[in-house]
């Protein structure tokens, strides 16, 4: 069967130089989105913003299989981490995905997805290590071939590579009060952000492979201070190009 990756980027930002490596470009609109669909590495990929929150993201996703019949779905963006161990600059390739504001108790348990009886749902096992071999392959030619070596100061990057459950939600997670209640909550969790979860579920209700991506960019809370909006022009955007183009090398 012939591949055609789908690639959401959580910001526009962020996806920019991912559609500058594009060939064959062509520019689809629907619904107030831009879909971009050409090749990369000669593979057909369609890549698009997904809109910030879950309800946006999943109209992208779900637009994106069937407008578009993606094969497989890679979603990828920043997030801030949870766990202390996690650096800025840090990647996450997610495991299982979690919606930590879904509740609807009584009715069924915390964070259960309401007809579908879990809480989590894994990415597909074959296309989360194919991206960490990938990122792995990255890591080793050192970061400053990414970014550059200015960045790399700014930013003191020394990236490693993790794997595990990521949280997702529509609220932007800013204080140390709710980092801590997420993870008392879901202590397994490695870092929170606004739409993996919500892409996942749509994902499996299509049955379609896909796996999540996310550069640690905060520690969601008050005590982050690097500048985000150069973060994103200057690490993410630079990671997403040199990530993806990498797993479309592998593919």
């Amino acid at each position: 069967m012939t591949r055609n990756i789908g690639i959401l980027g959580a910001m526009a930002q962020e996806i920019d130089e991912v559609k500058a490596i594009l060939t064959e470009k062509t520019i689809v609109k629907i619904a107030n989105r831009e879909f971009v669909v050409g090749k990369i590495n000669n593979v057909r990929c369609v890549v698009a913003f997904s809109k910030w929150g879950k309800v946006a993201a999943s109209i992208t996703a779900t637009l994106m299989i069937q407008e578009f019949a993606v094969t497989d779905l890679i979603f990828i963006g920043t997030a801030g981490a949870l766990a202390d161990e996690l650096r800025i600059g840090d990647i996450v390739v997610a495991k299982r995905l979690v919606q930590h504001d879904l509740d609807a108790r009584p009715i069924i348990s915390r964070f259960e997805l309401p007809l579908l009886n879990r809480v989590y749902v894994n990415t597909d096992p074959d296309l989360t290590a194919l991206a960490g071999h990938a990122i792995e392959q990255l890591l080793m030619k050192g970061v400053e071939e990414i970014v550059g070596k200015e960045a790399t100061e700014e930013f003191g990057l020394t990236p490693t590579l993790h794997f595990g459950d990521i949280a997702s939600g529509d609220q932007f997670i800013n204080s140390v009060e709710k980092r801590n209640e997420i993870l008392s909550l879901l202590p397994d969790i490695q870092c929170v952000e606004m739409e993996g979860a919500a892409v996942a579920q749509v994902c499996l209700e299509f049955n379609v492979p896909f796996t999540v991506i996310r550069t640690i960019s905060d520690t969601a809370d008050h005590n982050a201070r690097v500048d985000f909006g150069r973060f994103i022009a200057e690490v993410a955007n630079a990671y997403s190009r040199a990530i993806i183009a990498e797993i479309m090398h592998e593919i």
